[in-house]
């Protein structure tokens, strides 16, 4: 019998919430992926390309995980570098998925080269299957160093404009 739908959103606010908590204390290398954190977050909706924001954490005051925008000066988990804007179609989460590794990778390599010579790594944020529902069909690409936080901007100066 499938559970309710607050069940598994529960259940996926406790994954999330574990992600980032093991994430945040372990000290050692993290790998994120497009289950890592989706359009349904609170705050994600508002991080614009090229801004720096925290990972999700779960907050009292909003009763759910959310995420932060944190100026890149002072540090911050993830950096927006593009957006991907998928095609009108029936919600298919493993084509959209596709589609955003695809092209954040593409995007990735224009301006880093390479995961191993930059020391960074990409993950695509995807809309939610009620995003899609809403016309949502942006899929966020986002910058992190597997092995800490990022201390400034990532983004190459050609891009932010300096």
């Amino acid at each position: 019998m499938p559970r309710p739908v607050a069940g598994r959103r529960l259940l996926a606010a406790a994954g999330l919430t574990l992600v980032a908590l093991t994430a945040s204390g372990c000290g050692g290398s993290v790998h994120k992926d497009d289950t890592f954190i989706d359009a349904g977050v609170t705050g994600l909706l508002d991080i614009e390309v090229t801004e720096c924001f925290s990972d999700p954490e779960y907050s009292d005051f909003a009763g759910e995980n959310v995420v932060l925008y944190t100026p890149c000066v002072d540090g911050a988990d993830n950096q927006s570098y593009m957006f991907v804007h998928a095609p009108e179609a029936a919600w298919d989460r493993d084509t959209v998925a596709q589609l955003g590794w695809d092209e954040c990778g593409k995007g990735f390599e224009q301006q880093w080269t390479s995961q191993d010579e930059s020391g960074l790594d990409y993950y695509p944020i995807l809309p939610t299957a009620e995003t899609w529902a809403d016309g949502d069909r942006a899929i966020m690409c986002a910058v992190y160093d597997p092995e800490g936080r990022l201390e400034d901007s990532v983004l190459p100066a050609a891009v932010v404009g300096d």
